[in-house]
């Protein structure tokens, strides 16, 4: 508090005493110099200063490496050893086979020399994962307590516990059952009754008899019974009783990102069970399919479906040569990925061709019923004979006939779903580290299938059997999709179609659930059979493929090469008269001739599974029919520009005529599969050739063909006459022409090709192939997403083989690193700022987490392949680097970077003091090296080798060097984009150091010589321009924090795995500076002691955690230092009363500090967090008391640990903390209404009220008489004025339960000695820790426990409210005696209706008329100032 000079001041103000009543309480309560930390200030140029306390800074780490080489014989190895080996390393390189669906994995036809990119794709979907695993990280056994589900259901594993009190309040409604009681069992004084229930003496059981119950027992046998009395059927693991930690804190879960997987949406069986009509004379033919109507999209291939009796069976065998049993297929299991109230399904049905239009071919079904009998059966009959006789002689062809559709909206949950639907762009998609998913992370990337019950789909979603009675007739000039759209919008609107349209009787049954896991006996869409395919079934599951409304950003893992024609329509009004019946056959043709029909078009029901040609329907009469024809057809692996297309046109006679065929030809119309060596799809207008096509045809479109001699006669001159669709579902062509170009130009280095070679539409020779690479990598983000995340797996592997794998191109080498780089940088930027992908809960994109988790691994390294022009002679493979230039050159760089804008990079920003400092520490790190780090310097056309620099051998050449080299040099937007999403690149270079490490020879495994001296450069390079970012990040706008956080979690995850593979040394070094960077530059002590602990709680989740603390040291092992302890200044009044050595293992000591390198910061964070008085640190203070009850737990609950030697060594470890909770002792919740802290006596209630007295001294020195604080030693003027920060009820109880981990598995006869040397005001102390342990762990009561947590929550609420009513409304006393007075609010039913305002009667009087003083000394413990008291 300011005060004016001494002589200005007026003279009744020098008596006043200056300090509150609070703070002189809590006085008397602490040792004398609690908090007397010197400070000091801490100023760098650019960041404003703050005061940090002088232990704040972390101390010189051991130097691990050396000190276990030089001391290991002298160690406790066995304990070493039990929690991990330190010779040999913890990591596992595991080739993981990937799980298949199927019996065989899905691959090309055998016996087909493949392209490089077929090849390339289908290894990328069949190779193993590749994992880096680490021993005893995330084990079930560690990690199985740690689970929500796993302790919330522990309780119930415990034995169940009765209390006399709750057994007495139960058994008091029952006491009346009994035959005979006594009424009351009174005492001899008449007083009242000695307990509150009855009882019945002759139910009564007599109590066991005690045996050597006069016998003379020591003490100390009588003390060692007792003991081993309270340690039977104990639970050994303390916080397997505790509830967990709320996970908001719980920043050390890395969320293991969900292995990639065949994307499957919401699944549902639909199984067709009859189909029949009014009367049965024909087969007829069903096939099913979803379309959406909102989207005008049909969002499923056709189910096609045979429910003909044998009868009619027999009838087409004559056109059956064979009936696979895949075609016998009944029920199928459809795929939806984005549920709607607006899908359908459509159920189409056709019969066997005949003569007639389609109203003639329905009109018996309309009026003859077979139920009629008499003349009706004679007809029926005779319309069998006829219908035999047309299926025999036009038994392939068909016709149209009838539709009915099918509202799916009854199946989902429409009112979840639309809510969902349209806040989905609004959502931030998150991953699971709980795996609930929710209908908008399915839209995203990382997210598998919906899973129906959460989707709102499964509540509703049982099993239904539906009965359709009557169908749509079909109408011959209104068959495509457009016809179908409007028809269902009609059919949703009202039921004016039925009015509209003929409908014809008859019976559909068919039955839709929610499709299992697991499905026995199921097809794929290629036809492979899915696991479990038993042998003895017949007739098989369909899977029905999906085409989604949008895009599914899911990468490819199987290898898929489906190709769909549709076709639309023909318009032959032109055309000679004899072109009515029109029908067409399509093939997929390898050449130009007959044979060359391939076997690859899935067949339909009751046939072959592949067939060589397909005919559409035919509408009868009609010269330009619609299709709706799909055609599913199987694409080769490998294609040639032979392939192609064939539709063949022809008339189909229904009338027999003698000699005369049943099909007419009219045309000829093709499609080639290739153009430019790239897959076609999409709308064509085909024109049809009206005559034989010439030889070589398939070589060009129809469209372009050259003039011929004879010419080709066209129908309509060479105009477009023939509609088709052509779409891909591929996981081989990509469809797009970055892509393609990319993948082409990649394939080209890697194999022998002939120059120019055609890439799309253009011709690259080979002196502009390199600069034609550069461009299609630089323009890979260009991409359209969909086909960019598709192919992801293999774009990343393409561009980090680029990166390192040396080029010659024409004779000279080429390198792509930069470019490479850029654009991974470029794409990972793409995909973490598109809304449609999902991150987890660190901000990390699920996509490339899975990636680099799975996917990722070291490049394969090939021989430079010489193109043509290059010598013979190839030059050795070199390190191919960006390069340095110098150490001016890349601080320049990296200082422009800085200054230019993040949004716009044309436009300067302000030059900064950090600019200087992330100068200096590139410029620092690099100067020593020049350009060294290349064989050529490519700059311009220059690739002569330096004379000053010495080449890498190639056995030095690795992906991690050359990835970090890349993030220090990066600059501009790069650069920003990089350290934005560091967590990608940190993991890349730790899964390649990993798989380095497991390569090298194993005598060569030791730490600092497994990673070059430059590479440990960049690495500290990067580490601290990333410190210097987050710093940076902190001190902008609150927007900021949020990105500066995720850095930070990214860097901790960093170093938490670089512990695992380099020097631990080095790697806490890495952490000191980062530390004291971030001290040095934060002007917000919780930010920096939050940020700092986020980073060490994930560090310490280590699973060599006690390892890398050294714990099975004894305390004179590591070096000393001459520091002061925080101790020997907080609790100098108790040194000379107790041994040194004892006693300084309960500091926090520099030493300590040392050799306990990562629980020294993470104490150090502790004490600075509870001794701060700044505004904000509460949550601070709560977040470091939950890391350290979250590792006190994990230690409790890890199955390593177990041994009772292990938990006393561990128990040691944690003996700071012990001296940290007693200094903070009178911030701790207090969980009574009495100041019991020092008055523990249980006595009457007059020497209660005695004990809750004010005490004299406390009076006097709020009354500002300072005469009797001389007697107890403490001088006013070295009392801190400082607030102490009070913690709340549930940080109370986490530190309680973290100091009585400690002393439970603490050598006890080290607590013994620590605590008879102890002064009596620290055993006063100690034993109000464990006074407190009591209240907060005390067992009230169910009752009780109920009020409590009320309580505890609504407390502050409660008292907020009453005081802002009774201010703000002019409400007190008065106020509450009206509400009193009101009926149905007598709170205190005992009184009288007509209390008087009196004193001595009112309710808080009565309530509270045992507490007197001690009320009014816990006010003032409350209150901030003797005023307010």
């Amino acid at each position: 508090m300011a005060t004016l000079p001494s002589a200005e001041r007026r003279a009744f103000a020098l008596k006043i005493n200056r300090y509150s009543s609070a703070e002189i309480r809590k006085q008397f309560t602490l040792p004398p110099n609690l908090g007397q930390y010197h400070r000091q200030s801490i100023s760098t140029s650019g960041f404003p200063s703050l005061q940090l306390p002088q232990f704040y800074d972390p101390v010189e780490p051991v130097d691990f490496e050396g000190l276990l080489m030089t001391h290991l014989n002298s160690l406790d190895v066995q304990l070493a050893q039990d929690l991990g080996d330190f010779t040999d390393d913890d990591l596992d390189v595991v080739f993981t086979p990937k799980e298949c669906r199927t019996l065989q994995p899905s691959l090309p036809e055998e016996g087909v020399e493949l392209d490089p990119h077929v090849r390339d794709c289908v290894q990328t979907y069949i190779r193993e994962w590749l994992i880096v695993n680490r021993k005893n990280q995330g084990s079930p056994e560690i990690c199985g307590f740690k689970k929500t589900g796993s302790r919330k259901d522990f309780h119930k594993t415990l034995p169940k516990q009765t209390f006399e009190s709750e057994t007495l309040e139960c058994s008091e409604p029952t006491a009346q059952a009994g035959p005979r009681h006594l009424n009351v069992l009174c005492d001899v004084s008449g007083k009242g009754p000695v307990t509150a229930c009855d009882f019945d003496l002759r139910s009564l059981q007599p109590d066991k008899r005690l045996e050597n119950l006069l016998e003379q027992v020591s003490a100390e046998d009588f003390e060692k019974q007792n003991e081993e009395a309270r340690r039977t059927n104990r639970q050994a693991e303390l916080f397997a009783l505790y509830p967990s930690v709320d996970e908001e804190d719980a920043v050390e879960i890395r969320p293991v990102p969900e292995c990639p997987k065949e994307h499957l949406g919401n699944r549902i069986l639909v199984k067709l069970l009859t189909l029949k009509f009014e009367i049965e004379i024909e087969p007829l033919f069903a096939s099913i399919a979803l379309y959406d109507v909102k989207e005008r999209k049909k969002i499923s291939e056709n189910f096609h479906c045979d429910l003909n009796s044998d009868q009619f069976k027999g009838f087409l065998r004559a056109h059956t040569p064979s009936v696979a049993a895949s075609s016998q297929a009944r029920s199928a299991v459809f795929s939806v990925t984005y549920p709607s109230s607006d899908i359908y399904l459509v159920v189409k049905i056709e019969k066997v061709l005949q003569q007639g239009e389609i109203g003639d071919c329905a009109e018996p079904y309309l009026v003859i019923k077979e139920s009629d009998g008499g003349k009706s059966k004679e007809k029926i009959e005779k319309l069998k004979l006829q219908a035999e006789s047309f299926c025999q002689r036009l038994g392939k062809y068909r016709m149209p006939f009838a539709w009915a559709p099918i509202s799916l909206s009854s199946f989902f949950n429409v009112s979840t779903l639309e809510r969902e639907v349209t806040d989905v762009d609004s959502v931030v998609g998150r991953s699971s580290v709980g795996e609930r998913r929710t209908l908008a992370q399915s839209r995203r990337l990382s997210e598998r299938a919906l899973s129906l019950e959460e989707n709102g789909v499964g509540s509703n979603f049982k099993t239904s059997t539906l009965s359709v009675s009557s169908f749509f007739k079909q109408e011959g000039d209104r068959l495509s999709d457009e016809d179908l759209f409007k028809f269902l919008a009609d059919y949703k609107r009202s039921s004016s179609l039925q009015r509209r349209v003929k409908s014809i009787p008859g019976l559909l049954r068919l039955e839709i659930s929610t499709a299992p896991e697991i499905i026995n006996c199921c097809l794929t869409p290629e036809m492979l059979p899915v696991k479990p395919f038993p042998e003895n079934r017949t007739r098989p599951h369909k899977e029905i493929l999906e085409f989604p409304t949008r895009e599914v950003y899911v990468p490819h893992t199987v290898y898929r090469n489906l190709l769909y024609v549709y076709p639309q329509r023909l318009n032959f009004v032109n055309k000679l008269a004899s072109a009515r019946n029109i029908t067409i056959k399509i093939q997929f043709m390898c050449g130009e001739d007959a044979s060359s029909a391939m076997p690859v078009i899935f067949g339909k029901s009751s046939g072959p599974e592949f067939l060589q040609e397909v005919y559409t329907a035919v509408t009868y009469h009609n010269k330009s029919p619609d299709f709706y024809e799909e055609v599913k057809i199987k694409l080769p692996a490998k294609l040639t520009v032979n392939h192609h297309l064939l539709f063949t046109f022809y008339h189909i006679s229904c009338q027999q005529k003698q000699g005369a065929s049943v099909e007419t030809l009219l045309g000829y119309s093709w499609l080639p599969i290739l153009l430019n060596e790239r897959l076609q799809t999409g709308s064509y207008c085909l024109p049809v050739a009206l005559e034989k096509l010439p030889p070589n045809y398939s070589m060009h479109s129809a469209e372009k063909v050259p003039l011929q001699n004879p010419p080709i006669k066209w129908a309509e001159g060479h105009k477009g006459v023939f509609n088709i669709e052509v779409q891909a579902v591929s996981s081989v062509h990509t469809q797009d022409n970055h892509l393609e170009k990319f993948f082409t130009l990649c394939h080209s280095l890697e194999s022998q090709v002939t120059f120019p070679i055609r890439v799309l539409d253009q011709k690259i020779s080979e002196m502009a192939l390199e600069h034609e690479l550069k461009l299609s990598i630089i323009c890979l983000n260009s991409s359209r997403l969909e086909p960019l995340v598709l192919f992801l797996h293999l774009v990343l592997d393409k561009l980090f083989q680029l990166s390192v794998q040396p080029m010659v191109i024409a004779g000279q080498t080429a390198n792509f690193s930069q470019f490479a780089f850029e654009s991974v940088v470029a794409i990972a930027n793409s995909l973490h700022n598109s809304k449609d992908l999902s991150k987890d809960q660190h901000g990390r994109n699920c996509l490339l987490a899975s990636y680099v988790h799975y996917v990722f691994r070291l490049p394969e390294l090939q021989r430079d392949v010489p193109k043509s022009g290059a010598p013979t002679a190839l030059p050795d493979p070199r390190y191919h680097t960006y390069g340095r230039t110098s150490a001016a050159a890349v601080s320049s760089k990296l200082l422009q970077a800085r200054v230019m804008s993040s949004s716009n990079p044309d436009l300067a920003g302000t030059h900064s003091a950090a600019d200087e400092e992330v100068k200096n520490v590139m410029s620092s790190k690099i100067a020593d090296r020049n350009c060294s780090r290349m064989s050529y310097y490519c700059s311009g056309n220059s690739d002569v080798p330096s004379s000053t620099t010495a080449p890498r051998p190639a056995s030095k050449k690795h992906f991690h060097e050359e990835l970090a080299l890349q993030m220090v040099v990066s600059t501009g937007m790069v650069r920003e984009t990089v350290f934005k999403y560091a967590w990608f690149f940190f993991e890349l270079l730790v899964k390649s150091m990993a798989q380095h490490v497991h390569n090298m020879d194993k005598r060569d495994s030791f730490r600092r010589t497994r990673f070059s001296d430059r590479f440990m450069d960049d690495i500290t390079t990067i580490v601290n321009v990333v410190t210097s970012e987050i710093a940076a990040l902190l001190v902008k706008p609150q927007k900021e924090n949020e990105q500066a956080e995720k850095m930070n979690i990214s860097l901790a995850f960093f170093l938490y795995d670089l512990l695992s593979l380099m020097d631990r040394g080095f790697v806490f070094n890495l952490i000191r500076h980062y530390c004291n960077q971030l001290s040095a530059k934060l002007n917000n002590l919780p930010t920096l002691i939050s940020m700092r602990l986020e980073f060490l709680r994930i560090l310490c989740s280590h699973e060599h955690y006690l390892n890398l603390n050294l714990f099975f040291m004894n305390a004179d092992t590591a070096p000393t230092s001459p520091c002061p302890s925080i101790s020997s200044q907080n609790s100098s009044s108790c040194s000379s009363f107790q041994d040194q050595k004892i006693a300084s293992m309960f500091d926090l000591t520099s030493e300590y500090r040392q050799q306990h390198f990562l629980t020294g910061l993470l104490f150090t964070e502790l004490a600075a967090a509870l001794d701060a008085e700044v505004e904000g640190i509460s949550k601070v203070q709560r977040k470091a008391v939950s890391a350290i009850h979250s590792l006190l737990s994990s230690h409790d609950l890890d199955p390593r640990c177990v041994k009772p030697e292990v938990k006393v060594k561990i128990a040691a470890l944690y003996l700071p903390l012990v001296g940290i909770i007693l200094d903070a002792l009178p911030q701790l919740c207090d969980f009574t209404g009495v100041d019991t802290r020092r008055y523990r006596t249980s006595g009457s209630d007059e020497e209660q009220e005695g004990a809750g007295a004010i005490n004299q001294n406390v009076a006097l020195a709020i009354a500002g008489n300072n005469f009797n604080l001389k007697t107890s030693g403490i001088v006013l003027s070295s009392l801190p004025y400082k607030q102490y920060n009070m913690l709340n009820a549930d940080t109370t109880r986490n530190l309680m339960i973290c100091f009585l981990w400690i002393m439970k598995n603490a050598d006890q006869s080290l607590i013994r000695k620590w605590i008879a040397d102890l002064p009596s005001m620290q055993l006063n102390r100690i034993l109000d820790l464990l006074f407190i342990c009591v209240l907060c762990f005390e067992y009230k009561g169910k009752q009780n426990s109920d009020k409590v947590s009320t309580q505890v929550l609504q407390k502050s609420r409660d008292v907020k409210a009453r005081l802002e009513e009774a201010l703000l409304r002019g409400e007190g006393a008065r106020g509450e005696m009206m509400r009193r007075r009101a009926p149905g609010n007598d709170r205190f039913p005992g009184l009288n209706e007509n209390l008087r305002w009196k004193k001595e009667q009112t309710h808080w009087r009565q309530a509270n008329e045992k507490l007197d003083k001690a009320v009014i000394f816990n006010l003032g413990r409350t209150l901030e100032s003797p005023g307010e008291l």
